[in-house]
């Protein structure tokens, strides 16, 4: 008889002795472990796996809900093979893409001979209703690639035959529900049956996939539609289709035929372009708009865009002026505190509001200000004489979190207001399948950006991304379609360039913290992407804001 082993549960916070060869979902029923919401997976050692995991060594077992990160992504991406497979058997020879994330749920279409087409939603949800009411088990099985990607080809699933295919992997796992195959990046629920809440709407020319809410799973996420940024996604989308480069295995493919430096070209004057038209924008209502107002998220590359736009007002024949929010924050002793006791300067309340608007309606008005400099060693404020004033060849540019929010500037009329908002709205999937996530993008960003200008570890801006996450929900995301114009910082290149700075970092963070589990997640996430350098981005890029080697100084 094989000698029991002992496993710690982080849950119930104590150790237990188990027979080897149990799996994760009897280890859960035979601990009687207490979860607020439906249990969907379990982190071993800090990596997240499926519950029909057999363990078979001693092991640190946390189980997660779908209220977590990690377990609405399990949630997700079942409910996306669950779809896939209902689309598979009601309309056998149409393709499903399901493309990004959008109005709290995903968007996606689904097409025939490349071009999307309209279909009965009702019957493809009745179908997923059905899987899932037949409790199907989710088996994950794993064989040489070349048999796997000869199953593929035998489907017609050409996407994931083009990405195995640039990859090099021995091994590759995929996914099977009956006879149909499909495959995802991470791991799945064990049984359809265990997907317990999902709807399906009409959105355009194709339809909205709509999850449960995060933070309470029992009930799907509030609908609030986002039809400018469906436009920007909608835009690049046709622009990656037009170039051929749908989906990560294309650009794997492009990158072994060396075009990889000609993409970076039209990638980067796509970006100019966009800019340029921006500021012809700005220059058409230069008599009235003489506050441009920047805003986005966490790494969005705000700070480079700016200074592009900058550039190219200039050459419209404008002259930017700028203002730093940062320097209108209140003295330490009135800054808000969050829910730990944390000086919170996310806080719009962190913000002497009140001056703000009287610098803006002066220099509206034509009359000169005087500046003030905010000193954060000593949390006060100090005026050094640095005067302005906006004269009729000037802009006023302001960039911050709060730059769309309406009650950060609600002494100055709208039609004196150009508002736009930035942020990197990854395009391009690994497959019709797996979309690529844009807070990720930002995330491998954002760490690369944090080691080389501000010395924090990987694992010390994981660390951080919850909070900062937290604060953009609350401060920015809300105000987005307030804008006049959303600009896509996103670049097709730029995971295939950041692969190699930030590999290392995350190969740092240790195993026995909790933030290896992103880490871990992230590094084989990059595997999807082969590396190229970054000789052939300009200096100009706003990519260089982040691995260094800008022209412009920050």
């Amino acid at each position: 008889m094989d000698q029991p082993i002992t496993i710690y549960c982080k849950n119930t916070n104590s150790y237990h002795q188990v027979t080897p060869g149990i799996s994760l979902m009897e280890i859960f029923h035979l601990l009687k472990v207490n979860m607020p919401f439906q249990v969907v997976a379990a982190k071993v050692n800090n990596k997240v796996q499926s519950l029909d995991f057999v363990v078979y060594k001693p092991k640190d077992i946390e189980f997660i809900d779908v209220s977590t990160p990690s377990g609405m992504r399990v949630y997700v991406r079942t409910l996306s093979m669950v779809m896939a497979k209902a689309v598979n058997d009601v309309y056998g020879n149409a393709t499903l893409h399901i493309e990004h994330p959008l109005a709290k749920g995903y968007f996606g279409c689904i097409s025939v001979n490349g071009k999307c087409v309209a279909v009965d939603l009702n019957v493809i949800k009745d179908r997923m209703k059905e899987i899932i009411s037949q409790n199907l088990p989710v088996i994950c099985e794993e064989k040489q690639t070349t048999e796997v990607i000869e199953l593929f080809r035998q489907r017609g699933q050409m996407d994931k035959v083009v990405l195995l295919e640039t990859l090099g992997f021995l091994y590759s796992r995929y996914f099977r529900i009956g006879d149909f195959v499909d495959y995802y990046s991470s791991v799945l629920l064990p049984t359809t049956g265990e997907l317990t809440l999902f709807d399906l709407e009409k959105y355009e020319e194709g339809f909205l996939l709509r999850i449960p809410n995060r933070t309470n799973p029992l009930v799907l996420e509030e609908y609030v539609d986002q039809p400018a940024m469906f436009h920007v996604f909608k835009e690049f989308i046709s622009w990656n289709n037009l170039m051929g480069m749908r989906n990560v295995g294309d650009f794997n493919l492009a990158c072994k035929q060396n075009k990889s430096y000609t993409l970076i070209n039209i990638a980067e004057a796509l970006h100019e372009k966009k800019v340029a038209n921006i500021a012809d924008m700005i220059v058409h209502r230069k008599e009235s708009a003489k506050f441009v107002l920047i805003s986005g998220p966490s790494s969005s590359g705000k700070t480079t865009f700016s200074k592009r736009l900058s550039v190219q007002l200039l050459v419209a024949g404008i002259k930017p002026l700028v203002i730093s929010l940062d320097n209108y924050f209140v003295t330490r002793d009135k800054t808000p505190r969050d829910e730990n006791g944390e000086l919170d300067y996310e806080s719009i309340d962190a913000l002497d509001v009140d001056l703000l608007n009287q610098h803006l309606t002066s220099l509206l008005q034509g009359e000169e200000i005087e500046l003030p400099t905010y000193n954060f060693e000593d949390g006060k404020r100090y005026f050094k004489g640095e005067k302005m004033k906006l004269k009729s060849d000037n802009v006023l540019v302001m960039e911050g979190i709060h730059a769309l929010n309406p009650a950060l500037t609600p002494a100055i009329p709208d039609a004196n207001k150009f508002k736009i908002y930035v942020s990197a709205l990854t395009t391009i999937s690994l497959d019709n399948h797996n979309w690529i996530s844009t807070t990720d993008t930002r995330l491998i960003r954002r760490i690369v950006r944090d080691f080389r200008y501000r010395n924090y570890s990987a694992r010390e801006t994981i660390a951080r991304w919850d909070s900062v996450r937290n604060g953009e929900d609350k401060w920015i995301f809300p105000f987005q379609e307030n804008a006049d114009v959303m600009f896509n910082s996103a670049l097709i290149f730029e995971l295939a360039v950041l692969k190699k700075y930030v590999e290392p970092l995350l190969a740092e963070v240790p195993q026995n913290c909790s933030e290896f589990t992103e880490a871990h997640r992230l590094a084989k996430f990059l595997r999807f992407f082969l590396p190229i350098r970054d000789r052939e981005i300009p200096p100009t890029s706003l990519l260089r804001e982040f691995v260094g080697g800008s022209s412009f100084r920050y």
